[in-house]
């Protein structure tokens, strides 16, 4: 072909991706997202998911593609550019920006509504199965305009290649270009994220789901076939290992040609976890891998894929102490810039947002579902991954997080030890425990439980160091009583305060001397 039937080659090409484009996103817009709005899902799941596709689809449908279209078929023989066209599309770069940065939360809400709202996941199937979908998921979909800006960035390039160095286009197609691939680079690293979360798909459904192992922040590092040296005979068993950047699966291979193909059979942490080279006369390229409740000797068929395995290990081992040892980091420094008149008073376990929570049956809400929202001191204590007390990193299983009731500190259980008995509201950290001393069986981060039918002041309200304080049941004349809280002040008058009730006052006490102690 000659230079000028190739630039005409690489328009018409740009011309029918565009269309092919716009109508993916006709089914997004106007299909996906109407019908998931008519079936009465929350509006801040619809947007949570698909962002602003409304608004593109509307610039290229009503835009672009008429200017490409009118540009190409009608308006080439005498005005044969794309430069000036693509270049208008700089200026709607930024909602590009906003879709991309957005796609791993959208990603992630269709994953856990299909998951727990039975009417979402009806809608979502059912039209996937239509012909338009071309036997493609919601999420194959949704990553169109996150891989449309690079497509142009690559069709831009060949253009200028073959554009002369003189031709009036070419300032305009370099300007269009530079603009597009700065936006390019956005989306390419969306698109890696994406390819992990597709890998996780995988290896959730090849384990029956018995793990839920699809989150943003789960990578899967190695997987592959390895052999488990039985403590009893020391026979070789077949078993498959996943490595994440969090933890190790050790599974059984299930003998099906469709389905789930592993049964998880123990989850070691990566925290706390080793991993040791072993030589052994009989039994060759061996290794042992000890976690907290259990050790595997296991076996590789070559040396090379043994030192392959033990290098990758413990490589994961030391990336995940030195991210733990940043996160306890930050986590004091942010701690410290913290606001101390926000009070942990909204606890709520949800992972999102807009995670669907289950109601009763007579309730209302979409599909049975109500969106969560979280305040945004709970979402800033989520984003902590260790405890401030011991510096360990938290889990969903064995290190869960846990508030100071006075400071507000996130602990993990055992750093919050002093609580009331059978209470779990009254949980404090150590600190706190020692700054307001009390009762063995009341600890001063009482606080008071927030009674009924009582507005008394907390011991958070009154920051006076204090000998003994604690809850007391106050009567007046033994007819009715009230609850209150009391303290003893440790500098001088020291006076019996009480708290709440229906009057505040103070009773005098003899002072303490160290032998009465």
């Amino acid at each position: 072909h000659s230079g000028p039937q190739k630039l005409l080659h690489i328009a018409q090409e740009l011309l029918h991706t565009e269309e092919t484009y716009v109508r993916r996103l006709h089914l997004l817009d106007q299909v996906f997202c109407t019908r998931l709005t008519d079936a009465g899902i929350p509006p801040e799941v619809i947007t949570g998911i698909f962002s602003n596709i409304s608004s593109i689809h509307r610039f290229h449908g009503q835009f672009l593609l008429p200017e490409l279209k009118t540009r190409i078929t009608e308006e080439w023989d005498t005005n044969p550019r794309l430069g000036d066209i693509l270049q208008k599309l700089a200026p709607f770069l930024k909602m590009y920006g906003e879709y991309v940065k957005n796609f791993d939360r959208a990603v992630g809400l269709v994953s856990t509504w299909t998951q727990r709202s039975p009417l979402f996941k009806d809608i979502i199937h059912s039209i996937q199965k239509q012909e338009v979908c071309g036997n493609l998921t919601l999420q194959h979909h949704m990553l169109e305009p996150v891989q449309r800006v690079p497509r142009y960035e690559l069709l831009l390039k060949d253009y200028l290649k073959r554009l002369p160095q003189d031709a009036p286009d070419r300032k305009d197609a370099e300007r269009s270009l530079e603009l597009i691939s700065t936006a390019a680079n956005h989306s390419n690293a969306a698109i890696r994220k994406v390819e992990k979360m597709h890998k996780l798909l995988e290896v959730y459904e090849q384990l029956g789901g018995e793990e839920d192992i699809v989150n943003p922040a789960n990578e899967l590092i190695k997987e592959g076939q390895i052999q488990k040296l039985s403590a009893k005979n020391g026979t070789a068993q077949d078993r498959h290992l996943f490595l994440f950047n969090s933890m190790i699966l050790y599974c059984v291979p299930k003998l099906r040609l469709m389905g789930q193909k592993f049964s998880v059979r123990e989850k070691m942490d990566i925290s706390g976890l080793q991993v040791q080279d072993i030589v052994k006369p009989n039994t060759a390229h061996t290794f042992i891998i000890t976690g907290r409740k259990r050790s595997l000797e296991l076996q590789t068929r070559t040396e090379e894929e043994k030192k392959e395995w033990i290098q990758i290990i413990q490589a994961t081992i030391e990336k995940h102490k030195q991210n733990s040892e940043t996160f306890k980091a930050f986590s004091g420094a942010f701690s410290q810039d913290e606001d101390p008149s926000l009070s942990p008073d909204v606890l709520i376990t949800s992972t999102s947002p807009l995670e669907p929570v289950v109601t009763t049956e007579g309730s209302s809400g979409a599909a049975g579902l109500e969106p969560r929202k979280l305040s945004s001191k709970t979402r800033r204590d989520k984003e902590k991954q260790s405890c401030k007390s011991c510096g360990e990193t938290f889990n969903s299983i064995t290190k869960r997080r846990h508030h100071c009731k006075l400071c507000g500190a996130v602990i993990c259980g055992k750093c919050s030890e002093f609580k009331a008995e059978n209470s779990r509201q009254s949980r404090v950290c150590r600190e706190c425990f020692l700054t307001q001393p009390v009762a063995p069986e009341s600890p001063s981060s009482e606080a008071p439980a927030e009674p009924k039918q009582s507005t008394e002041k907390t011991p958070a309200a009154d920051s006076q160091p204090s000998l003994l304080c604690g809850p007391l049941r106050l009567s007046d004349g033994g007819e009715t009583w009230s609850e209150v809280w009391a303290a003893i002040p440790t500098s001088d008058p020291q006076v019996l305060h009480l708290q709440g009730g229906s009057q505040d006052s103070r009773l005098p006490t003899p002072s303490l001397s160290p032998a009465a102690n």
